[in-house]
């Protein structure tokens, strides 16, 4: 696409979003050309949060289904619209209901907290939602010695670092993160002596002892302006 013709399709963007009364949310991880359409970019709880602040009648969000169905939760009265009915979150398909119920029966009176990064059902199914960044905090303010953790085990692993409670992980990951590995790090490392190491707490564990700093996506925007 010519830069004439993307400078076309965003007037056009813009024309409808004004008709529609529509406010555009673009995740972080989306490419470049979506991001700078969009009106706020951010993880995905914020920009439900941002969203649901707006006087805005239709919600635009550029990322995957579980962000949609945040979105409409904070905003029951507006019309949430994902760009492609399919986007999906792997890691978020790694957990459902049914499976979240029958685990529940092997580990009875169990409190469950759930990554926001898991479908509706799955919520509705948990005792409390975190996000990356609090995950630590949710599961220390729970009054159980024992917490079920789901969906991504790494992320689990991370918070058991930092609780002494007992973490029941359930098996899942994000594969995209999970591609990360600690020689690539070691490689970097090696390659710019002086540079700081981010890495999200959903890459293995031995991928985030290289770390400098262990921080959700929105907390590594920060780190980066501020160190």
């Amino acid at each position: 696409m010519t830069q004439t013709d993307t400078r076309e399709l965003t007037e056009e963007i813009e024309c409808v979003k004004r008709e529609k009364q529509a406010v555009i949310l673009s995740h972080n991880y989306q490419i470049p050309e979506v991001q700078d359409i969009a009106d706020y970019l951010g993880d995905s709880l914020e920009l439900s949060r941002i969203a649901a602040g707006t006087d805005a009648e239709v919600i635009v969000f550029c990322g995957v289904h579980f962000m949609a169905e945040t979105a409409k939760l904070l905003s029951p009265e507006k019309t949430v619209l994902l760009p492609d009915k399919d986007a999906g979150c792997p890691m978020a398909d790694m957990v459902d209901p049914e499976g979240l119920l029958e685990f529940k029966k092997q580990h009875p009176g169990v409190p469950v907290v759930a990554y926001v990064n898991t479908s509706a059902a799955t919520k509705a199914e948990s005792d409390i939602c975190c996000t990356s960044a609090n995950a630590a905090q949710i599961v220390e303010s729970l009054d159980a010695e024992e917490v079920i953790f789901v969906p991504d085990r790494h992320l689990g692993s991370w918070v058991q670092e930092h609780t002494d409670k007992k973490i029941t992980l359930w098996d899942g990951y994000c594969a995209t993160h999970v591609r990360i590995s600690a020689q690539a790090i070691k490689d970097a490392k090696e390659k710019y002596p002086e540079a700081m190491v981010m890495v999200h707490p959903e890459v293995p564990a031995e991928v985030r002892r290289y770390a400098d700093a262990v921080v959700s996506t929105g907390g590594m925007v920060h780190y980066a302006r501020e160190t």
